[in-house]
């Protein structure tokens, strides 16, 4: 008759096969559910595809040349590689990899970690660089019934929102005439080096201001990167009465993150706290994180779509509701609970076995 002993090869064999078959079963028992927040993601997720497409609808019967190369999904929004307001270089994945609509719904992710509700202010840092991403935070803030603060700089990194006669702030203007957002900058800047369009040309730099003029918005033009920092703050802390819930940075604007090396040691993201030492200057997103007020922080957008499992430069476009931050991976307790349970009662007969068996030669000894 045999025995279990952990002594017998067959008995620790039979074992192994036990436990990978109660591994299979538990991992197979694996379910996926909708996330809590899932409506309003999905619901921020729709809004920003329907703000994409609205675009693409416009500039195509404005007869607007699309680089099919560059913007293999014709959505109108990788803007030209040069023009008089490109202020830096710009990463051509990037800017197609934040048009996916699903980052709406990670910026609601965001904002929940935040805490924010209804009626919270928050403070948004735009750049024409990055208006898909500008577009994800605006859907997510309105799903979300937020107050947004808008400061935004015109000037734009390469394959951003390029077009001197379509900037950030025009299509600002176009969402609010279509009804698809009420939300509009309080103030702008020219952007660029030092945030005064250092490295641009004369022409480049008037027709910023000029596009500022024009949608009569208040235009920050200080003699200094940190007297334009400052004058931020202050736009910032007034419009949003001292009230400010969280600061949402998007690209690369040094009125927001100070110097470029600032940007590239904050992870991109949600922050509770944020702390840099020994910098040598800080943007209005560290002054405010120095607050203790909360940040999302949104650069470096391969790395942040890599974390959270999004396509790298998605052809074609994915639709609204696909991403890991739509479902949630549970196991099934009872399934589980009840494979832990087998295997400690089969390991305890084996134990209980080995003792028995060493009772008894205990036994024969003393005999």
């Amino acid at each position: 008759m045999f025995i279990p002993s952990a002594k017998s090869k067959f008995s620790l064999i039979i074992l192994m096969l036990v436990a990978i078959a109660l591994f299979i079963w538990v991992d197979n028992s694996r379910v996926f559910m909708s996330d809590k927040y899932y409506e309003e993601k999905l619901a921020a997720a729709e809004l920003m595809q329907r703000a994409e497409l609205a675009i693409k609808e416009y500039r195509n019967s404005e007869g607007i040349y699309i680089d099919e190369v560059n913007d293999p999904n014709r959505t109108a929004m990788i803007g030209e590689k040069q023009s008089p307001i490109v202020t830096d270089r710009g990463d051509l994945t990037s800017k197609l990899t934040s048009l996916n609509p699903n980052f709406a719904a990670l910026v609601v992710e965001m904002f929940k970690e935040a805490n924010l509700k209804k009626g919270d202010k928050i403070a948004i840092s735009c750049t024409g660089s990055f208006p898909a991403l500008n577009i994800a935070v605006l859907s997510a803030a309105k799903i979300m019934e937020l107050e947004p603060v808008i400061i935004s700089s015109v000037g734009a990194s390469m394959f951003g929102a390029t077009d001197p006669d379509f900037t950030w702030l025009d299509m600002e203007e176009f969402f609010i005439q279509k009804n698809i957002f009420e939300f509009q900058s309080i103030a702008a800047s020219i952007g660029g080096g030092r945030d005064l369009g250092r490295g641009l040309s004369k022409n480049g730099r008037e027709l910023i201001i000029k596009n500022i003029n024009k949608h009569n918005i208040q235009l920050v033009h200080e003699e200094t990167l940190e007297q334009n920092i400052f004058k931020k703050m202050e736009l910032f802390k007034a419009s949003g009465q001292n009230n400010i819930a969280l600061y949402v940075n998007i690209g690369g604007g040094l009125s927001s993150i100070g110097v470029t090396l600032n940007g590239k040691l904050i992870d991109p993201g949600f922050h509770r706290y944020l702390s840099l030492i020994n910098t040598p200057l800080k943007g209005t997103m560290l002054l405010f994180a120095d607050e203790g007020i909360p940040v999302v922080h949104l650069l470096d957008i391969t790395r942040l779509a890599e974390k959270k499992e999004l396509p790298i430069a998605p052809d074609p476009l994915p639709e609204p509701g696909n991403g890991s931050m739509f479902e949630n991976e549970k196991y099934n307790l009872t399934i589980t609970s009840i494979s832990f349970a087998i295997l400690v009662i089969l390991i305890l007969i084996v134990i209980f076995f080995d003792h028995k068996e060493l009772k008894i030669k205990d036994d024969e000894i003393n005999v």
